[in-house]
């Protein structure tokens, strides 16, 4: 009996010792860091930050960038049709690389704006989204090293996108032309051509384009094109090309495709939006679109992650595409009607601006106007983050909770070596139902910088 105790408890002082350096072994284990080094830096976002405290101060949205409004009938139709039908495949996994019916008649369409043949299987790249298609892009195209133009104000997920490919990200902002009085008009700001091409270096990968501009709503001209796309081909840079309000012009501007120069179609991924194009943003169809030499790597990541993309919503775009191309040019053709119809919200909400002292900068595309908050006083001494953020930080917070109405604040579309040379401005979302402006406006007319 001793012996059996004995052997019982050396067996439990054993099995004790054991459990005990498991336990060392695997709280040492837990205390490596968790996270891998490539989303260091990149956890920040402005729009979970902005969005919830709009939300939660039931604010007045002209931040974010979506309409509050449907999409046309006709691509709704579409999709309740290839939703609603007998067609049992458009319930189903659908090609990888883009449904057929989207990627052939995308094709066709560019095909016709580009003045050259687009290869359906080859050359486009159907994505969730635009946001899909730049982190596809990003992750084919950038290594470890490489250097990324960003031409500032930039969308906010280029950097972390250049980040977390390895790559390092080189700044070159637009700036405002000195003239008498302020810059009226995005088309007043412009690149220095030769701070420009002092940035190209033999580590250049890639410069990041977008046009017309999110938030600046500049438009690039043709001549402002050719001085990109030289130094492109000069030093073999590939351009990243964000065009996902290329129907979104006004003024008569033109949007050119940098791809349709002499010598880009080879230097250049195209990336495009339905969501943008049919104010359906919630559908998450994308596109890139470039020489198979290029996209085939960005497929390559596309399969490895989604790997397919929502086969009634690529089927409902395809129907919107082709009545476009039915109707090109015409009259009754949404990408003509559409514009005009922002333009009159443009204008109304610019007025609505200048009534409150602001300035504001109109676009000559896109979605945003940006204006300059200078003049405005406003008593911001209660901010806790005063010494830390960015006077529009601070400005946005405060007018989200002493007025009611939401926006951004252009220095999130900079670097930090920049941000505070633009931290005098404000972004605004004027895609929004009339309902929604006139709150806004009402808003604005009841403005009263003591209160």
């Amino acid at each position: 009996m001793l012996r059996r105790t004995v052997q019982i408890l050396t067996g439990n002082c054993v099995k004790s010792k054991a459990f005990s350096n498991q336990f060392y072994l695997n709280k040492r284990r837990m205390s490596r860091q968790l996270h891998a080094r490539r989303i260091e830096g990149v956890e920040k976002n402005i729009w979970l930050e902005f969005t919830q405290l709009a939300a939660d101060c039931k604010a007045v949205n002209l931040g974010q960038g979506f309409p509050d409004f449907s999409p046309p009938d006709f691509v709704k139709k579409a999709f309740v049709q290839a939703t609603g039908g007998e067609d049992f495949i458009l319930h189903q996994y659908t090609r990888a690389f883009g449904h057929p019916a989207l990627v052939k008649i995308l094709s066709r369409f560019f095909g016709k704006i580009m003045g050259r043949q687009i290869d359906p299987l080859g050359n486009i790249l159907v994505t969730v989204g635009a946001y899909q298609a730049l982190f596809c892009t990003f992750q084919a195209l950038v290594d470890e090293g490489d250097e990324v133009i960003l031409i500032e104000p930039f969308f906010d997920c280029y950097e972390p996108m250049v980040k977390m490919a390895g790559g390092r990200a080189v700044y070159v902002p637009l700036r405002p032309k000195a003239a008498q009085g302020a810059a009226l008009s995005s088309s007043d700001w412009v690149l220095d051509p030769e701070e420009l091409a002092s940035k190209f270096t033999k580590h250049t990968k890639a410069i990041v384009l977008n046009t017309p501009n999110n938030p600046l709503g500049k438009v690039y001209k043709r001549e402002e094109l050719q001085v990109i796309a030289d130094l492109c081909v000069k030093h073999g840079a590939l351009c990243i090309s964000d065009e996902v309000y290329e129907w979104l012009v006004y003024d008569g501007a033109e949007h050119v495709k940098i791809a349709t120069l002499p010598g880009m179609w080879e230097h250049t991924i195209t990336i495009g939006s339905a969501g943008k194009t049919f104010s359906a943003t919630g559908w998450k169809v994308g596109w890139a679109m470039g020489p198979d030499h290029l996209l085939k790597h960005a497929k390559t990541v596309h399969q490895n992650c989604v790997y397919h993309c929502a086969t009634a919503a690529q089927e409902a775009v395809a129907h919107g595409f082709q009545r476009e191309l039915d109707c090109f040019g015409k009259p009754e053709s949404y990408f003509l009607q559409f514009p005009r119809q922002l333009q009159q919200k443009r204008s109304r909400l610019a007025q609505s601006l200048l009534a409150v002292g602001m300035q504001p900068i109109m676009p000559e595309g896109g979605y945003f106007l940006i204006a300059d908050i200078s003049t405005l006083k406003a008593d911001l001494q209660d901010s806790s983050d005063a010494n830390q953020e960015p006077y529009d930080y601070r400005f946005v917070k405060w007018m989200i909770k002493n007025k009611g109405l939401a926006t951004i604040p252009v220095s999130a579309f900079y670097s930090a070596e920049h941000k505070k040379d633009f931290e005098n401005y404000v972004r605004f979302c004027f895609v929004k139902e009339d309902s929604t402006l006139c709150a806004a406006e009402k808003i604005l007319k009841e403005w009263s910088p003591q209160k």
